[in-house]
């Protein structure tokens, strides 16, 4: 665990003082050719990392890094996305326990700014339907096209039926800071997610947003994010009464329900959970975006008794702009 801890604090202080260096020199980037009026401007933040899906859903607006900070931004708007995952793991924890999900989405925004959203998701095999549904809501600020901020709230309710097997209602929060720095765009999160009980995270994300030339009249492209998404957060450790210790993540189904023995001690610490790789690809024309990203989620804690998983993951994903 030492070295676990040690590790951990590295990453963090590292990237406190890559940001607090690109904060202080950072210069004006080159953004991409993009256009106000065509939802691939709002659709490319979206689904960044296979554990973040209601973070972007809430939230689908310009990463700075591509912004158009210029552009006149309409003052009412309304989005609607649809799709399917192979797995959701949201903050290192399965919440469709390792089976495929799908999902609708409304968002509204309000001067580009102030986002309210509502998403409902299915998970295959399990009934009802309707497994479980969040309601977010978000405000973000981009000061220039290196510094934005953002802030959101969401809630995770799951069918009463289902509480044992998925996952108990939740509620999560958290506040970001955005650095773009030409050759790359870095995103520090701290959230708190509350349950009954309270988890806090740490997140770092780190992409580079690429566009193709338009075609169709210039109402097409493709664009590419590749992204590096590092997760730290609550770890336990159990020692067992054979001597074993065994790292898992708490996740939202409390650790104390994988056993409360005597035999047994837990332990409590903050440290790195994983990291995620993806890249998000996406078609987008005029009012709509098709949208699909593999992905890789690479743990630091133990895979046994844990509620989290390795391997690779795949999302496919429409987004359309009604207004």
């Amino acid at each position: 665990m030492r070295g676990r801890l040690s590790l951990t604090v590295a990453i963090a202080c590292v990237t406190i003082l890559q940001t607090l260096y690109i904060t202080a020199s950072a210069q004006e980037a080159v953004n991409p050719k993009t256009s106000a009026d065509t939802i691939e401007a709002h659709a490319r933040d979206l689904l960044t990392s296979p554990d973040s899906v209601d973070t972007t859903l809430n939230n689908p607006v310009t990463s700075p890094d591509s912004a158009d900070a210029d552009a006149e931004k309409p003052t009412h708007s309304l989005y609607a996305g649809s799709g399917y995952g192979s797995n959701m793991v949201y903050l290192g924890t399965t919440l469709s326990e390792d089976q495929g999900f799908g999902y609708m989405s409304l968002s509204y925004g309000l001067m580009d700014k102030l986002y309210l959203s509502a998403t409902g998701y299915t998970v295959i095999g399990f009934s009802p339907v309707l497994a479980y549904y969040s309601i977010g809501l978000s405000f973000n600020h981009t000061f220039n096209s290196w510094f934005d901020i953002s802030t959101g709230i969401s809630r995770y309710n799951v069918a009463e039926s289902l509480k044992d097997t998925l996952f108990n209602s939740f509620t999560y929060a958290d506040a970001t800071l955005g650095v773009d720095w030409r050759i790359l765009y870095s995103k520090i999160s701290l959230g708190g997610l509350w349950y009954g009980e309270s988890q806090f995270y740490l997140q770092t994300r780190h992409s580079r947003y690429f566009e193709t030339p338009s075609f169709a009249n210039d109402k097409a492209f493709l664009s590419f994010d590749p992204y590096v998404n590092i997760l730290l957060g609550n770890l336990i450790s159990i020692e067992t009464a054979e001597g074993t210790t065994t790292t898992v993540s708490p996740g939202y189904r409390p650790w104390r329900n994988n056993g409360t023995g005597s035999s047994s001690t837990y332990t409590e610490t903050f440290g790195l959970m994983e990291i995620d790789f993806g890249l998000p690809i996406a078609f987008s024309y005029d009012f709509f975006t098709l949208e699909i990203e593999p992905g890789y989620i690479l743990p630091f804690y133990s895979e046994s008794e844990a509620t989290g998983m390795k391997g690779f993951l795949f999302m496919a994903s429409a987004f359309f702009r009604i207004f």
